[in-house]
């Protein structure tokens, strides 16, 4: 039975440039139809950052702030954790829970960004197959 990280994440992954405003994001996320971006490496911004839409909620909504006036790298979370490819989904939901996360980046042995898994994929394993013990 596939039960790895690599079995479910989603590829490939969507990313942008710290310095695009943040409406950009959105209109990236909305037309995608995913909950998160990977915010890229750059000599400014050494480590992969990540935007969701829980950043959207708190630090642009909830904080009155104007997207169109807000780069992504204001209100970006990071630097941030990845996911192995060959980590059970137990072990991956263990770092999620223990971290607070609901969307966590998938980098190879190089660090490399090769896809994306969130609890909603974690969710449809357990759904579609059930669960097994490792």
């Amino acid at each position: 039975m596939p039960n790895t990280v690599r079995d479910w994440m989603s590829s490939p992954v969507v990313v942008v440039d710290p310095d695009s405003s943040v409406s950009h994001a959105m209109t990236l996320m909305r037309r995608r139809e995913i909950h998160s971006l990977i915010v890229d490496i750059s000599d400014k911004n050494p480590a992969y950052g990540i935007l969701t839409t829980t950043d959207i909620r708190d630090k642009i909504v909830a904080a009155d702030r104007n997207p169109a006036e807000t780069t992504v790298r204001e209100v970006m979370s990071g630097p941030i954790i990845t996911a192995n490819p060959d980590w059970t989904l137990k072990e991956c939901s263990i770092i999620m829970q223990q971290n607070h996360f609901h969307h966590m980046p998938v980098t190879d042995e190089h660090g490399s960004l090769i896809g994306m898994i969130s609890a909603t994929d974690i969710f449809e394993a357990v759904e579609e197959q059930g669960w097994v013990e490792e």
